[in-house]
């Protein structure tokens, strides 16, 4: 079974899109999700709290700040704006597919765990995340 999701975001954060994910799988397999972009990220990460999300987003915008933040002078890439490079850089050190293991019809996910869609970019996009299940 193979399927798209599309995830509308309207600029850095991390977009929870488990339900979608948990209507769609069936049966018993793998399930594999990979985001078809270089300047977004996937990632299973705690759904609980939202300052978590909001932490995260906090730490690799200090980590991997805009290039016209002067620590970034280096960069060359910038002609498609101050975020555009270090989305890529985010991408590179963060995951774009994810295996989880589905049983019974179920994500095998623990109790805390969501899966989220990792906006690099400041402007609005519509991301799309593919997502294959094997039996």
């Amino acid at each position: 079974m193979q399927t798209t999701f599309t995830i509308s975001t309207t600029g850095p954060g991390l977009y929870e899109f488990t339900r979608d994910v948990a209507g769609w799988v069936e049966g018993t397999g793998l399930l594999t999700l990979f985001v078809r972009h270089t300047s977004a990220s996937l990632l299973i990460q705690e759904n609980a709290d939202p300052e978590v999300q909001s932490d995260l987003t906090a730490y690799f915008h200090r980590l991997v700040p805009p290039s016209d933040d002067p620590s970034m002078s280096y960069l060359t890439h910038t002609y498609e704006g101050p975020d555009d490079m270090p989305a890529h850089i985010k991408a590179a050190l963060l995951p774009v597919s994810l295996s989880i293991p589905v049983s019974g019809g179920r994500l095998a996910l623990g109790t805390w765990q969501g899966i989220y869609l990792f906006e690099h970019r400041r402007a609005p996009h519509r991301r799309q995340v593919v997502a294959h299940l094997s039996g």
